[in-house]
């Protein structure tokens, strides 16, 4: 049997270790988005003809696909270890702890939200998507509206194809990853405190403020 001395050790590394996973999924997010901004290269390439418009859209739209998928897989994480630490700050905090410290311990997030960070960077993942979608149908499907079916070429089509595709594998993997959130807060809700006076609200995920 452990001692509680071990116990209380080993608690204390793994609370470090959480904070460790947070930060670098945090870090993954952002050399994301270095990789999604670089993708713009390509429209380079497509100036010089090695690569149609079409392609370098369609790979654009890709890497902007990959980076929100990160953004998900992160927001999920990070909910996910905010429990567990959570959780081991119960093992060693009291009630008064909820004022004297702070009061996020009292109640987990109620959903898989993303915290505002990646909720910013989530935005400029949209941005870019939207953005360059709108640029390839104004400047290549809009001039051929006035052409007969004949001149139809179905590379053009291949951004649309890959748009739709991201968003339904994004929609299937945001769904994935909040089931998996609420499994674990039903499966490790950890102890149960009084957070009588304590008020939950946006600051903590709730969308409405809470006793």
């Amino acid at each position: 049997m452990y001692s509680e001395d071990m116990r209380a050790e080993f608690l204390m590394k793994m609370y470090d270790q959480m904070f460790n996973d947070i930060n670098t999924h945090i870090m993954v997010v952002w050399q994301s988005i270095g990789a999604v901004v670089g993708a713009f290269a390509f429209f380079a390439l497509a100036e010089k003809n090695i690569i149609s418009v079409d392609i370098a859209t369609a790979l654009i739209l890709l890497l902007v696909g990959w980076f929100i998928a990160h953004l998900y897989d992160a927001a999920y994480w990070y909910n996910r270890n905010l429990c567990i630490i959570a959780n081991i700050e119960k093992e060693f905090l009291i009630k008064d702890d909820l004022k004297n410290i702070h009061y996020y311990m009292g109640q987990h997030r109620p959903n898989n939200a993303m915290i505002t960070h990646i909720k910013i960077q989530y935005a400029l993942g949209v941005g870019i998507g939207l953005l360059v979608v709108l640029y390839h149908f104004f400047t290549r499907v809009v001039p051929g509206f006035s052409s007969s079916w004949d001149n139809f070429e179905l590379q053009h089509s291949l951004p649309y194809i890959l748009f739709v595709v991201s968003i339904i594998y994004l929609l299937h993997l945001r769904k994935q990853r909040n089931k998996s959130y609420s499994e674990f807060l039903k499966n490790s809700p950890g102890k149960d405190i009084d957070t009588s006076g304590i008020k939950y609200g946006i600051g903590h995920g709730f969308k409405k403020q809470k006793d």
